[in-house]
């Protein structure tokens, strides 16, 4: 089941027959230089974790990607699938296997794992069978890869993230949950949208819970360095609160929305978690609105509570927060939002 795209299909006799196919020019050079591969883990190889394992290979993310299944024969199916098209796409070693054990030495663990609500269940009920899926998830990871860096993507992803913290004993700055990274990016698409700009030019952040209660920030949208709300009163032009707020909302509702229409969201996923796994591993410490444990931050102190707040991401995880000016009233909502996530996590035992 655990196979490579390095000699999967020759047998025994494969690596003989690629020494012997080439001819060195230096019998005393090595026959390439020496370095650290990069390794990123998916686990879960339904619809998100195939997009982002897709989207990691695209973009030459890693040197190494191992996928983990429950299901034998789609995982199989899926690894070869993707071998199949190495011939246009960046060399990258890929390995499947229902063992935990083909993740060991990973770089990156990205969760996707998680169990479909049944009709009528509560949010609750969903919730205890999550934490145990995630009982015989995050252990083997974390003693596989005691260096990893975990990226939460299942959902609930904000108290699974909390859960994964728990379960792994890892430092909270190697634990960290997608969050609004995606949210804030449907944020950016339709502001930028009502104002017929680009979206790369808006700076904008959804944070909170990945959810109903997320909290938009926006006196701290900007187009091209120009802060938007202060703009508008400066050169009194009008506009309703109403409008805002409806942006807010369409954010909220796009992700039932696309599910709705073709069954599940997939490909804007798969970019975003690329997205991390490529600030975390490149060391390119840039800002992301990132589930965090928001303990200390905007007076949230009773308990400990995952929350994205707009975070700075390199090699070893989350490197800081920044400290992005809130309003009372959005102060006020994120406060409220922790309060309904350590609410459900109170509940749940761990």
């Amino acid at each position: 089941m655990h196979k490579s795209t390095s000699g999967s299909t020759l047998g025994p006799g494969g690596l003989d027959l690629a020494q012997s196919f080439f001819r060195s020019i230096n019998s005393t050079a090595p026959s390439s230089p020496s370095r650290r591969n990069t390794k990123i883990s998916v686990i879960g190889a339904g619809n998100v974790g195939m997009a982002i394992a897709q989207t990691i290979l695209t973009q030459d993310l890693a040197d190494v990607l191992a996928l983990v299944d429950a299901k034998p024969d789609k995982l199989r199916g899926e690894m070869l699938d993707l071998q199949h098209a190495a011939a246009f796409l960046p060399r990258t070693k890929i390995l499947a296997s229902t063992d935990y054990s083909v993740t060991t030495g990973s770089d990156l663990c990205i969760v996707t794992a998680g169990a479909r609500q049944i009709a009528g269940e509560s949010r609750l009920n969903l919730l205890q069978r999550n934490v145990t899926l995630f009982e015989s998830i995050i252990p083997p990871l974390a003693r596989h890869s005691p260096d990893t860096v975990l990226l939460i993507v299942s959902n609930p992803v904000d108290i699974l993230t909390y859960v994964s913290w728990k379960l792994s004993g890892f430092s909270p700055h190697r634990v960290i949950g997608s969050g609004t990274n995606l949210d804030s990016s449907r944020f950016r698409f339709l502001i930028a949208d009502h104002l017929d700009v680009n979206a790369q030019d808006v700076q904008a952040y959804i944070v909170g819970e990945h959810g109903d209660s997320s909290v938009a920030l926006w006196s701290s949208i900007s187009v091209g360095g120009v802060p938007i709300l202060s703009f508008l009163e400066r050169e009194q032009i009008p506009y309703e609160k109403e409008t805002l707020e409806n942006i807010h909302r369409a954010v909220v509702e796009s992700a039932y929305e696309v599910i709705n229409l073709k069954g599940y969201t997939s490909w804007a996923i798969g970019y975003s978690a690329a997205s991390l796994a490529r600030s975390i591993l490149r060391d390119q410490r840039k800002i992301h609105p990132v589930s965090v444990l928001a303990r200390g931050f905007y007076d949230i102190e009773d308990g400990d509570v995952f929350l994205s707040l707009p975070a700075q991401l390199g090699r070893g995880g989350v490197l800081g927060v920044t400290n992005v000016h809130l309003t009372d009233e959005e102060v006020e909502k994120l406060r409220d939002s922790a309060k309904t996530l350590r609410h459900l996590q109170t509940q749940l035992g761990i």
